[in-house]
This record gives C-alpha cells, sequence and structure tokens, in this order.
C-alpha cells in the first residue's frame, strides 16, 4: 500500500479520465469479451488474467518506484494504430481487432506518460494481457481442428497398443463396437490454450538463459498434444470395459484435468533438467538489484510537486484525450446503420430448376442454427434425370457485424471424418448473366472408398469471394462505404458414384453451378438494393 501513496493524486486523475475514455469507446467489446468469449471453456481461464497482470506489476513496484517517469510523443504511434484497428473491427464485424486495439492504446498511454524504461519493466505484464483475448474463429477453428487430427492419430496408435482394433476417418475414430468423434469429446485440447498461458508464466518466472526458455515453452503444445491422445485412449479403453456411462460421464468430464495432471509435473521436471545443461544459469536477480541501486543511488526519485491543473494541461496529456473523445464521440454520434436488403426468403427456393428436382426441402437441428448464428438457410438435395445427386445448402446473413460471420466448409467438413485430398481454387465458365466466369472453392473428399467432390463460394453484395480474408476486408470497406454486411455461403456436394470418372462427377457440378447461379442472384442481394 505504501507504493499507491507515492502515486501523484494528478495521476489518479488520468488514470480515471482515460479509463472512462475506454469504457466508453470499448463497452461493446468488453461486454461480448465477458458475456460471451470468457464463458467458453477454452477460455474459462481469462478471469484470472487480469489479477495476474496487476501482481506481475505489484512485483515491480520497487522498479517503478525508482525509475523516473520519461514522457515520450512515442506513444502516440501506438495510440493512432490502436484507434484504426478500433475502425477496422467496428466495420469489419471482426471482436479481436478491437481487443488488439485496446491493447495498443493502453501500450500506448503508458509510453506517452511514463516512459521506454517503466514501459519495459513492465512489458511482461502488458504482453501477458494479449492472453486474454481469444483468436478469431475462423483461425481458431483450423489450428484446432489439425491439433484434433493428430490428436487423432495419436490416440488411434496407443488404442492399438492396448489390443483393441481402431480405424479413424477425420477425427471419427471407429472401435467396431462402438465411434469416438474426437470433434465433440475433445475439451482436453481446449485445455492446451490454458496449458500454453500457463508454460507463458513458468518461463517468465525460469530465469535462464534464452534458448532453455524456448525450449520449455515449445515442449507444451507436444506434451499438451500427446496427453489428449492418451486421454482419447483411455476414454475408447473404458468405454470397451465398463460402458458408455463411465466413458462418457464420470471420465470425460475428470479428463479435461488430466492434462494438467501430467504436464505441469512434467514441465517442472523439464526445468529442473535446463537448469543443470551448460551454460550456468546467471544470477539476474542481484544484477537487477545493483542496476537499480546504481541507477537511484538507493534512493526513489523524488518528484517536483506540480500543479494539478498545469500537468493536466501538458501537451502528450491534451492530444491523446483530444483522439480518444475525438474516437468516442464519432463512434457513438456517427449513423453506421446497416441497410438490410429485402429479397426473397430462401424458404421459398424452387424444388424444380432445370433438370434438376427435388422433393422436399431438409431442416438442419436446432443446436447447428444456433452455432452458425445465420439468418436463414435452404438445404435441397437435387436430382438429375440419371438420378445423380447434388446436394445444395446456401447459409445467408443479413450482418456481419461483431460476432457474426459466415463459418466457412474448410474448418467444418475435414472434421466430420472426410479426408481432403484435393483442395483449391476452380474457374467455371459459361455462367450465365453478368458474371460470366466465376472462381470457387474445390475440394474432392475421401471417406474409405467414398468420394465426393465440394464447392463453395460466397456471394457478398455482387461480389464472388472464395476464402476468409477476402471476406473481412470486403466486409470492412463496405461496411464504411455502403452500410452493408450481408452476404451468403453457397456450398454444394456430390458423390463420385462407383461406376463413373471423378471428371464425371465435376463436369455434373459445373452444370448444377451455371443452372442454379442465375435463381440464385433472386434470393441473395447483389451490389444494387
Amino acid at each position: 500500500m505504501k507504493e499507491l501513496t507515492q502515486i501523484k493524486p494528478v495521476s489518479w486523475i488520468k488514470f480515471v479520465l482515460y479509463g472512462l475514455l475506454l469504457l466508453g469507446i470499448y463497452h461493446s467489446a468488453l461486454t461480448w469479451l465477458v458475456t460471451h468469449d470468457w464463458e467458453k471453456e477454452a477460455y474459462s481461464y481469462c478471469w484470472l488474467i487480469p489479477p495476474l497482470v496487476l501482481f506481475l506489476i505489484w512485483l515491480k513496484r520497487d522498479e517503478l518506484v525508482f525509475l523516473p517517469s520519461e514522457p515520450s510523443w512515442s506513444g502516440l504511434a501506438p495510440i493512432c494504430v490502436g484507434i484504426v484497428f478500433f475502425w477496422l473491427g467496428e466495420l469489419g464485424g471482426e471482436y479481436f481487432t478491437m481487443y488488439v486495439s485496446s491493447w495498443l492504446i493502453l501500450v500506448g498511454l503508458c509510453l506517452l506518460h511514463l516512459g521506454w524504461n517503466k514501459l519495459k519493466t513492465i512489458g511482461f505484464a502488458l504482453f501477458f494481457i494479449l492472453t486474454m483475448f481469444p483468436v478469431p474463429d475462423f483461425i481458431n477453428t483450423r489450428i484446432m481442428l489439425q491439433l484434433r487430427l493428430i490428436s487423432s492419430k495419436l490416440g488411434v496408435a496407443i488404442i492399438k497398443l492396448f489390443g483393441l482394433p481402431a480405424t479413424r476417418n477425420g477425427n471419427i475414430i471407429d472401435l467396431g463396437f462402438t465411434k469416438l468423434q474426437v470433434v465433440d469429446a475433445c475439451s482436453g485440447l481446449h485445455s492446451l490454450i490454458s496449458l500454453i498461458v500457463l508454460c507463458l508464466l513458468l518461463v517468465y518466472f525460469f530465469k535462464d538463459h534464452i534458448w532453455k526458455r524456448v525450449v520449455l515453452f515449445l515442449s507444451s503444445i507436444p506434451l499438451a498434444i500427446f496427453t489428449n491422445s492418451l486421454r482419447i485412449a483411455m476414454t475408447a479403453i473404458l468405454f470397451k470395459y465398463f460402458g458408455a456411462g463411465v466413458a462418457e460421464g464420470f471420465f470425460h468430464k475428470f479428463s479435461g484435468l488430466l492434462i494438467f495432471a501430467i504436464c505441469i509435473p512434467v514441465l517442472l521436471i523439464e526445468m529442473k533438467v535446463l537448469e543443470k545443461l551448460p551454460p550456468v544459469r546467471l544470477n539476474t536477480t542481484s544484477e537487477s538489484k545493483e542496476t537499480i541501486t546504481k541507477t537511484s543511488g538507493n534512493n526513489p526519485v523524488v518528484h517536483k510537486q506540480v500543479l494539478t491543473h498545469g500537468v493536466l494541461l501538458q501537451p502528450m496529456f491534451i492530444v491523446a484525450i483530444i483522439l480518444l473523445v475525438a474516437n468516442l464521440t464519432i463512434s457513438h454520434t456517427v449513423d453506421f446503420r446497416e441497410k438490410i436488403p429485402a429479397k426473397k426468403s430462401l424458404d421459398q427456393f424452387p424444388l424444380k430448376s432445370g433438370e434438376w428436382a427435388s422433393t422436399r426441402r431438409q431442416a438442419m437441428a436446432q443446436k447447428f442454427i444456433d452455432a452458425l448464428d445465420l439468418s436463414e438457410y435452404v438445404i435441397i438435395n437435387y436430382q438429375n434425370r440419371e438420378g445423380k445427386k447434388v446436394n445444395f445448402y446456401v447459409a445467408y446473413y443479413e450482418s456481419q457485424r461483431k460476432g457474426e460471420s459466415i463459418h466457412s466448409p474448410a474448418t467444418c467438413l475435414p472434421g466430420s471424418g472426410w479426408s481432403f485430398n484435393q483442395s483449391g481454387a476452380v474457374k467455371i465458365t459459361g455462367v450465365p448473366g453478368n458474371i460470366g466466369t466465376m472462381e470457387v472453392n474445390r475440394v474432392v473428399m475421401q471417406w474409405g472408398q467414398k468420394r465426393r467432390i465440394a464447392y463453395y463460394w460466397f456471394p457478398v453484395r455482387g461480389r464472388i469471394l472464395y476464402n476468409a480474408y477476402q471476406l473481412k476486408i470486403y466486409n470492412f470497406w463496405d461496411a464504411l462505404t455502403r452500410q452493408r454486411t450481408d452476404g451468403a455461403l453457397v456450398r454444394l456436394i456430390t458423390p463420385v458414384y462407383p461406376d463413373e470418372k471423378i471428371e464425371a462427377a465435376e463436369a455434373r457440378l459445373k452444370k448444377f453451378v451455371r443452372d442454379i447461379e442465375p435463381v440464385l442472384e433472386e434470393y441473395i442481394p447483389g451490389k444494387e438494393i
């Protein structure tokens, strides 16, 4: 508490003013962070980050007291970049960008008023704040998908070591007597993120040579994956000998802790082993104290008494306040309401188009509708005169503002048991209307002897896009220039029948695209509304 009494009253006034402005600017983002992101199992640890950051700063209290504040105009650079990121996130519909924006502005304010020396002193604490921000879903999903696939492969290998038959298709493990889907039973990999954060803390307190700290940190990733594979194997074994009640009940809930029960002791042992390896650990603590003593002469820095109104009129403070007030004012007063275009409902999408016909539309389970957060959808299994089928799926989003975005098939199809043998873009020529030629994603999927070809693309406001990064860029631009972020996903899947070549299935999909695209234009808004 003694350190708090040494903080000048004017500093508290600045802190409160900045805090109120940042809360006003980032209210929606912080609300989403706490009520949505932190409620996810993978990020439940985030509640501990703010007190940990304060603790890390408190550990540096002596150095902060001894070091003088050396305000720097350089702090305006991260503040300005943070404001740019704010509008990229606000208009582009990405909360993560707004999280990074708030962090940049916080770092900029610290640099502006404290200077480089104090900023470096609390640098790790500020960096550690980033661990409470979940990465964008389209990135996180792809990373976790690959980790699940690796865990599935290792899990199958461990299951076979115990003498049980097991085969794998994507994330689905076939044990003969039952099937395990690692997508649903993979809460152990959620612990990977919290384990990495914990390992980051261990590395910080592990005062040794940099290469040892890097090795310690990187080792947490394969260790967590292997432990999760072991967990999958144990679930399968329990399923075999004790039934679904044990495997999916108590053990399934407990097994998420298995990663920590195994990984933490292993990491601590690894730290001890690394300490013994040359070069010998440096005595950083004594050196740090000696540096502080030499710099400050064993006496705290004595701050001159400055009138409060004089400090509050300092140019740096005034410029920072003007930038934040302007940003807050524009974000709350300028009308950025979206123009929701009128269109035909997908519930009316025809069951017959050219040679393609179907008898009914398919329904999606409510849990998937809630997870996808779409405005409306249609699923139809069309069939041509030869009896060859094409599965047609359209998901439409009226808005892709913060927290609402199109889910790409690239993040879900591989985990459903199908492996991607070929993927890339393909051009389709001869499309009727103004399109002419369109480029779409093409995927060849295989599950055992079964093969399918999938096409998917994103019709957004008169454009045909085919990757998530394009979506984010154009969402920002069109939100700024058109006040629109509506868009859709179109996905087609056709089987490669046993009696046909893959080229024939491909030709069928291309013909379907040419036939259905003119109809789609009536149900998905284009450039003009």
